[in-house]
Order: C-alpha cells, then structure tokens, then sequence
C-alpha cells in the first residue's frame, strides 16, 4: 500500500468515532416502546449514541429546572416545552410536535373492559389505575374523561396513581389494578391492542395529546441533537410512531 493511501485510511478510521457524539435524551414514559425502536435505527444509522431516559414530564422539567444535564426532551404534552422555550432553557426553533397520543381504558382481562367503557359506570372493580394528573399528561386527560362522564368523584375512593403513565401501566399489567387508564401506545401494535380488552377513549373527553419535542439549550453545540429532530421527522419513524397507535 502506498504510503500516502495509507495515511488516509488511517484518517478516516481515526475521524469516524470524533463524528460520532452521545446525546442525554429525556422520554415521555408513554413513548418508551416507539423510542427505543428508533433510536435503535437511528444508532445504526448516523453512529450516534442515545442515553435515554424515560419517566414523567413533570418530573423531567423538575430536573431540567435544576440543571440536570439534558440535551433533548421528548414531552407527553405541548405545554412543558412551550414553558421551556419561553424561560430560555432551550434552542429557539427546534421545537414540533412529534404525535398526538391517544388515551385507553386497558385491562389484562379478556372482556372485562367492553367497548363503550361502561364498566366504569358498573363500578364492578376494587381498584382503577392512572398516572398522576400532576405529572403525567396522559393522568390530566384520565381525570378530564372521568370529570365529562360524571364519574370522577364517584371513583376517586378507587384510584391508584402511578408518577407516570409507565407506573400506570404496570399496575395494570402486574394485575394490582384490574383496568386502569393508559396510553394506546403502550398496548396497541400492527394496528390492534396486544392482550386483554380495552375501550379506546373519545378525543372528544378529553384535550388533545399534542406531544412535543425540542432541543435543550445543553444540546445546543451537539450535532447529534439536530440529527435527531431531523430524523424524527423522516417517514421510517413517522412508520414507527403510526404503528403504536399515534395520531401524526
């Protein structure tokens, strides 16, 4: 090999890993599955590495408040990053909203949950679960569809609250709450709900779900960050997103 050819393949093995960048990436909890999947895809694709995390909203502009190293968030609402944006503690521009979520009476139980969601009106069980209307958007909209069906007083002796929709779907799962509110993402695949039974709840009972995303002002000098939003909104993870039951 001539020697000045090998000098370049050096600098192209030695380049590769300085374009390659980590990126702190908060998630919504109710975006877990469809995350991992494209961040998988996109490690693949661009030799970024995504540190991600996923809990409530809340709690995550809590921790962003403070300081906590966090380049990119993907919220469960619209509200927080709008409050984000407005209190300087992001990128101007950079954020849009990446689905519209859907909110879900769920049960593991095959027939117990029927498709109008008239077991809530029966009250025929110990325990409902949901995530904390505090922290979690997806709890708001759980109090918001009780609050227009005339139930939320009737049933408040029975919630069980989870910090965030994550918690909340684990009550249910584990079966410590026999049905419980979570979002359509966490139960739905290939255009059908999983196991068990479930009454997709109306949009009309509750605000709309408008999650959005955007870039933090940590994130700011890391090209990872804008890859990221980039590729968010490419049609392979606009596919992805689709699949677990998202509005777009």
């Amino acid at each position: 090999m001539k020697p000045v050819a090998a000098i370049l393949i050096a600098g192209l093995f030695l380049s590769a890993p300085l374009q390659a960048a980590e990126l702190s990436v908060a998630v919504a909890a109710n975006f877990t599955a469809p995350m991992q999947k494209i961040a998988a895809a996109f490690e693949k694709e661009t030799g970024h590495k995504l540190a991600l995390s996923f809990g409530s909203t809340g709690k995550f502009y809590a921790q962003i408040k403070n300081g906590a190293p966090v380049e990119v968030l993907f919220a469960a609402d619209d509200e927080t990053p709008a409050r984000l944006e407005q209190e300087g503690q992001s990128v101007a521009g950079t954020r849009f909203t990446y689905a519209i979520g859907k909110l879900v009476l769920w049960s593991k139980h095959p027939g117990l949950v029927d498709g109008k969601g008239e077991v809530l009106r029966t009250g025929s069980f110990e325990r409902i679960a949901l995530a904390d209307p505090k922290l979690a958007p997806y709890g708001a909209a759980a109090m918001q569809t009780l609050t227009q069906l005339g139930l939320a007083d009737t049933l408040s002796s029975k919630f069980v609250q989870g910090e965030n929709i994550g918690q909340a779907y684990q009550f249910v799962a584990t079966q410590n709450a026999p049905l419980g509110f979570v979002a359509l993402s966490q139960v739905y695949a290939e255009g059908r709900v999983t196991e068990g039974s479930a009454w997709i709840v109306p949009e009309t009972l509750y605000e709309p779900i408008r999650q959005d995303a955007l870039i933090l002002a940590k994130g700011k000098d890391n090209t990872a960050a804008a890859e990221l939003m980039r590729y968010l909104q490419g049609d392979a993870a606009k596919a992805v997103i689709r699949s677990y039951g998202y509005g777009l």
